[in-house]
């Protein structure tokens, strides 16, 4: 325990770059997108404490908190950079099955009846909601209801 005191005392204010880069090299190994944040706030007051390591009121409590601000500062800016980019795709309906049948028409392959039946489109047999009519009719996709197609005679 004393040896880590004397190394982070002879360090100085490069403990928070030393914590900076090994926060950024975690985020390598770890996955997600959340110790890039932490890193760069603690790089942030790395240079800030080389800056002003003399200052009087620079002591480790000042430098813990504005480390902890600057934290929950770049994380909330991260997400929203992380999320606002990505929202315009050229496939909207990519991981929407149903949505991407709308549209299209089938054939019944089970009689729909107390409005509800099913269909085969591809290899995939889906339920389907709409007015009673036998099997083998044909029926356009109107919509996607939980996990239904809402379907009408052609």
């Amino acid at each position: 325990m004393i040896m880590l005191e004397r190394i982070f005392g002879e360090l100085g204010p490069w403990n928070w770059m030393v914590l900076g880069f090994v926060l950024l090299a975690l985020e390598i190994v770890v996955p997600g997108v959340f110790l890039l944040w932490i890193g760069l706030a603690a790089l942030v007051v790395g240079a800030v404490s080389l800056a002003i390591w003399e200052a009087g009121f620079w002591i480790w409590e000042v430098q813990v908190v504005v480390f902890l601000v600057l934290s929950l500062i770049s994380a909330f800016a991260g997400k929203r950079i992380i999320t606002g980019r990505g929202n315009d795709t050229d496939q909207p309906l990519l991981n929407k099955r149903g949505a991407q049948l709308v549209g299209r028409t089938a054939t019944l392959s089970e009689p729909i009846s107390n409005g509800r039946g099913r269909i085969r489109i591809g290899d995939t047999t889906w339920r389907v909601a709409g007015p009673d009519l036998p099997a083998g009719a044909t029926v356009r996709i109107v919509s996607v209801a939980d996990l239904e197609l809402v379907v009408e005679p052609v």
